[in-house]
């Protein structure tokens, strides 16, 4: 297997500007969001991390793992994936999916835009790709017997599409492309966080604002997402995906996802000397670098529990079909 693999040159990718006025493109956003948290992420959560809400289902006495694999038992089933199935991991992430499909005896590609993650998928023998979901077509991979996308929507519209009105118009783009990978009959899953109903305007934001307050919580998620922007609720990603898919299950993961949040901090402030020597080697940063403090104040406050908790962000989990 090759190294990191580019199937589409980054000149062609949008660009869109980051919260320090910045252009940059939707690889250098999330090589900012979750390739920089690469090792802590593996030494907290495993090589292999599942950093996706779980399922839990109502059951809150189960393990984060076995929460874990239960969501991928229940894509599975969702999807009809089983032995030889052909199966697109849209956000692959570091490859949590990609292993149970492995273990299944699936067909599993995964494409993510964070090159720590894919460094880690090849690393463990998976298939991975570096690759812009919008921008797929069967020429690039083929087509699949099911795709899913466990938590990778969430960065697909931008501030500025939300700003300029066309966050439709991305999404739609975004459900033909998926559309395209699949014959007729064959099933989509995703699952997203979406704004809830006690959501405020981008304008509202504000980083000076009291921590305790949305506006300064919804600024720090800003800070870490520096250019995604969310659904209006899962009925907005349903009507996105109607000229495409018919809707054949959804529902709302927010109690779910608080409780897998309460289950990653354990993890990420559990100590071990790997993760806090490589704490103490981001210490200058702390010091000199204001906008990395706000880094730092992610793993203390946990902003996407309290938006969870305060209903000011919702969740949910959508099997489709192609129509």
């Amino acid at each position: 297997m090759s190294n990191v693999q580019e199937t589409t040159p980054l000149a062609k990718h949008p660009k869109w500007i980051d919260v320090k006025g910045k252009r940059i493109t939707k690889q250098e956003e999330m090589d900012f969001t979750y390739t920089n948290i690469d090792k802590m992420i593996r030494l907290s959560l495993g090589e292999n991390a599942h950093f996706s809400g779980a399922y839990y289902n109502g059951d809150f006495s189960i393990s984060l793992e076995e929460a874990q694999r239960r969501k991928y038992v229940f894509v599975c089933e969702q999807l009809g994936i089983k032995q030889g199935t052909k199966v697109l991991d849209v956000g692959c992430g570091w490859g949590g999916f990609l292993k149970h499909l492995k273990e299944l005896g699936a067909d599993g590609t995964g494409i993510t835009l964070s090159t720590g993650q894919l460094e880690t998928c090849h690393r463990n023998g998976f298939k991975a790709y570096l690759k812009d979901v919008r921008f797929i077509e069967p020429e690039d991979f083929g087509t699949f017997d099911a795709v899913a996308a466990i938590g990778s929507f969430d960065h697909v519209a931008t501030i500025e599409d939300h700003l300029k009105g066309r966050q439709d118009e991305v999404y739609d783009s975004y459900f033909k492309h998926i559309a395209g990978v699949l014959p007729k009959g064959g099933r989509f899953f995703l699952q997203s966080m979406v704004f809830g109903k006690n959501m405020i305007p981008y304008e509202e934001f504000d980083i000076s604002a009291p921590k305790d307050s949305a506006p300064f919580i919804l600024a720090l998620l800003t800070k870490h997402h520096p250019d995604s922007w969310l659904p209006y609720g899962g009925e907005h990603i349903e009507r996105a995906a109607a000229p495409y898919f018919k809707v054949i299950h959804h529902n709302s993961g927010r109690l779910d996802y608080i409780e897998t949040q309460k289950q990653w901090q354990k993890r990420f402030l559990r100590f071990s000397w790997k993760k806090y020597l490589w704490f103490l080697s981001l210490a200058p940063k702390l010091i000199y670098d204001k906008e990395f403090r706000y880094q730092w104040d992610m793993l203390k406050i946990f902003p996407t529990r309290v938006c969870f908790e305060r209903e000011i962000w919702e969740h949910s989990r959508i099997v489709f079909e192609k129509i």
